[in-house]
C-alpha cells in the first residue's frame, strides 16, 4: 500500500510539473473583405463568409459558400482580416453530396501579394519558422484550426478535381496576450495618434509566451531587437512578465562568455534593458537575482577595452543593425559608444547590487573609453561616407546619447540631413532620442509623420522590420494587389536578410515613436527606479494640446497639456507614492 501511495504521488507531481498553461487568449474574427476571387462563376455565396459566424456546423446548411471545380478549373479566394494577426485560420464546412475530405491550399500572407505568391526561392516566401503556405483535406460537416504565423490575408484554393466544397465560416484565430493597454497618448494631430496605437498594437502582437522581435519571422527572443519593444511595454502596459521572463530565457541559454544571440552587441543591450526595466518597475527583487550573470558580464565587456580606451569587441560580428552592416567606421563608432553606455549602466545597476568595486571600475573604464573616443569618431567624421548613408545617423545617435558628440552636432550634420533617408525601423528610436537630446522636437516628430506615417498610408497595420521612404515611389499598397506599372512595395524592396517578401511587416523594434511620445511630448520622465519620481516636461511644438496616462508601479498618472498663447497649462493627476516635478517649477 504504501509503495502504491508514493507511486500514486509521483505520478501527480510529474504531471503537475510537466504542465504548462499558455498565457494568451483565442480570439476569432471573420474577413473584413473580399479581396480577389479566381473563377468566380464557381464560387456561389462568397459573401456569406463575411458574416461574424459562431464556430459551430449545423445541420440547417444556411448562408454557405460554395466552391465548385472541374478537372481543368479550379477557384480560389483571397480574404483580408482588416488588421495584422497571430494565429491562423478557423475552417467551418457544410454538407456537399459527397463525405469525402476535399483537399486545399491556404496561404496566410502580411500583404496581399504574399498571400498570393508561390515560394520560388526568388521573391523571398518562405516557410522559415512559421508554415504559411501548406495543403490540408477539410471534413465533411466539421471544424479544422490551422496555421501559426503572423498574416491579414488569406488565400484558400480548392485543389481535387470535379468536387464541391461546402464552406459555412472562414475567421482569423487571433492569439495574444489579453492585457489592458494602461498607457495613452491623444493629441489634436491624428496621425500621431495612428503612429502611437500602432507601434503599442505591433509590441502587443509580439508579445507571446516570450517577446519576439516579429511574429512572422523570426518568432525569436532576439535580446538587441527588444529594446526598443520594451520601452513601449513600460510605457503601454506596465509590468507584464513577458519581459523579465524573455531575459532570463535568453541569460539562460547564453552561458558566459558567450554572447547573447551570438553577437557581442546583443549582450550590451540586455544589460541596458536590465537598467531601463528597473528605473521603470523598481523590481529590485528581480535584479537581484541577475546579480551574478550581470557582474559576470560587465567583467567581460570590461576585458574587451584596450589599454588605449577603444572597445575590441568581438564574437559573432560586429554588428549595430543590418542597414549599417556595410559602413564599418559608423559600427566602430557605434560600438563605442554602446560599450560606453553599458559602462554607464553598470556603475548605475553595480551600485544598487553593492558592488561598488565594480561599480568604481566601470566608471574608471568609462572614462577612459571617453578620452579615447577621438580615435574612433575622427574616422567617422572623415570617412566621406554619405550622412544620410546607412548607418551614419545610427553611429551619429549613439554617440550623442553616449555624450561623445554634441547632440547639436549629430542632428545638424547628419540627423537632419534629408529628412526620413538613411534612417531605420530599429534604430529610428535612438535617432529620435538624439534629436530630442538637441532639442529639435520639432524635426522629430516631421521624422516621424513622414517615416512612420509612410508605412500607414502603404496600408500597414503594424510596423515593418526595415523602411525606405523612397520604397513609397510609384508602389502599390500592400493591401491591394499591385497595379500593372507600380512596384510591389513588399516584394521588390528589402536587402539583407528581409529581402522581398521574407520581409517581417510586424516588428516590435520598429515601435520607437510610442515610447518617444510618451517621454517627450507628454511629457514623462523617469527619475527614480520604480517611477517614484517623475518630471513632466511637455513639448508640443506645433500641437495644440496632448493627454495621456502613463503606468507606474504605483498606479497610473493622467496629464493633460493645452496651449494658451505662450504659455502651456498642464493638469496632472498622479497616485500617491509618486512624486511630479513640473518643468516650469
Amino acid at each position: 500500500m504504501k509503495t502504491l501511495f508514493i507511486l500514486i504521488s509521483l505520478f501527480f507531481a510529474v504531471s503537475l510539473s510537466a504542465r504548462q498553461r499558455d498565457s494568451r487568449v483565442r480570439e476569432y474574427l471573420p474577413p473584413a473583405r473580399i479581396v480577389w476571387q479566381q473563377e468566380s462563376q464557381l464560387i456561389q455565396g462568397a459573401n456569406h463568409l463575411l458574416l461574424s459566424g459562431n464556430g459551430q456546423s449545423n445541420l440547417v446548411n444556411h448562408n454557405i459558400c460554395k466552391l465548385s471545380s472541374t478537372d481543368r478549373q479550379h477557384p480560389a479566394i483571397l480574404l483580408d482580416f482588416g488588421k495584422e494577426l497571430q494565429g491562423g485560420l478557423q475552417i467551418v464546412t457544410g454538407m456537399p453530396a459527397s463525405h469525402e475530405p476535399v483537399a486545399v491550399r491556404i496561404r496566410l500572407g502580411e500583404s496581399v501579394s504574399e498571400a498570393m505568391c508561390d515560394i520560388d526561392g526568388v521573391n523571398g516566401a518562405s516557410n522559415d519558422h512559421a508554415m504559411r503556405d501548406f495543403t490540408i483535406r477539410l471534413p465533411w460537416l466539421g471544424v479544422m484550426e490551422v496555421g501559426n504565423s503572423g498574416f491579414r490575408f488569406a488565400r484558400i484554393d480548392l485543389l481535387d478535381d470535379s468536387v464541391e466544397l461546402h464552406i459555412k465560416e472562414i475567421r482569423a484565430i487571433s492569439v495574444f496576450r489579453d492585457i489592458p493597454y494602461k498607457g495613452s497618448f491623444r493629441c489634436n494631430d491624428e496621425r500621431l495618434n495612428r503612429i502611437w496605437q500602432t507601434g503599442a498594437y505591433t509590441v502587443h502582437l509580439n508579445m507571446q509566451e516570450y517577446i519576439w522581435d516579429g511574429i512572422k519571422r523570426d518568432r525569436l527572443v532576439w535580446i538587441g531587437d527588444l529594446h526598443p519593444e520594451v520601452m513601449t511595454v513600460n510605457t503601454v502596459f506596465g509590468y507584464n512578465e513577458v519581459i523579465p521572463k524573455s531575459l532570463d530565457f535568453i541569460r539562460d541559454a547564453t552561458p558566459l562568455p558567450g554572447w547573447m544571440n551570438g553577437m557581442c552587441s546583443y549582450s550590451i543591450w540586455w544589460l541596458l534593458i536590465q537598467r531601463d526595466w528597473y528605473y521603470y518597475q523598481g523590481d529590485l527583487a528581480y535584479l537581484k537575482e541577475q546579480k551574478d550573470y550581470l557582474t559576470g558580464l560587465l567583467r567581460l565587456l570590461i576585458s574587451k577595452v584596450g589599454d588605449d580606451g577603444v572597445e575590441k569587441l568581438d564574437g559573432g560580428g560586429r554588428f549595430l543593425d543590418w542597414p549599417s552592416s556595410e559602413n564599418p567606421v559608423a559600427i566602430d563608432a557605434g560600438l563605442q559608444a554602446l560599450m560606453l553606455q553599458a559602462m554607464k549602466a553598470g556603475n548605475e545597476l553595480c551600485k544598487v547590487l553593492g558592488e561598488d568595486a565594480l561599480a568604481a571600475e566601470c566608471e574608471a573604464v568609462g572614462n577612459r573609453m571617453t578620452k579615447a573616443a577621438s580615435k574612433v569618431i575622427k574616422p567617422f567624421l572623415k570617412s566621406g561616407v554619405a550622412p544620410d548613408a546607412p548607418g551614419s545617423k545610427q553611429a551619429a545617435s549613439l554617440l550623442a546619447l553616449a555624450g561623445l558628440m554634441k547632440p547639436e552636432e549629430a542632428d545638424r550634420r547628419y540627423l537632419a540631413v534629408n529628412g526620413g533617408h538613411g534612417f531605420s525601423t530599429f534604430y529610428g528610436y535612438y535617432m529620435l532620442q538624439a534629436q530630442a537630446q538637441a532639442n529639435n522636437y520639432s524635426g522629430a516628430l516631421d521624422m516621424i509623420r513622414s517615416y512612420w506615417g509612410g508605412m500607414l498610408q502603404m496600408g500597414a497595420t503594424t510596423f515593418w522590420e526595415d523602411f525606405d521612404v523612397e520604397w513609397m515611389e510609384n508602389a502599390g499598397r500592400i493591401d491591394e494587389i499591385t497595379p500593372q506599372g507600380k512596384k510591389d512595395i513588399h516584394a521588390d524592396f528589402g536587402r539583407f536578410c528581409y529581402t522581398g517578401l521574407r520581409h517581417s511587416l510586424c516588428h516590435g523594434w520598429a515601435s520607437g515613436p510610442t515610447a518617444w511620445l510618451t517621454e517627450h511630448v507628454l511629457g514623462v520622465k523617469v527619475l527614480e527606479p520604480g517611477c517614484r519620481v517623475l518630471k513632466i516636461e511637455p513639448h508640443l511644438e506645433n500641437l495644440e494640446w496632448v493627454k495621456g496616462r502613463f503606468p507606474t508601479p504605483l498606479g497610473d498618472v493622467d496629464i493633460y497639456h493645452r496651449k494658451e498663447g505662450d504659455r502651456v497649462i498642464t493638469k496632472i493627476q498622479a497616485p500617491k507614492g509618486v512624486k511630479v516635478i513640473k518643468s516650469d517649477s
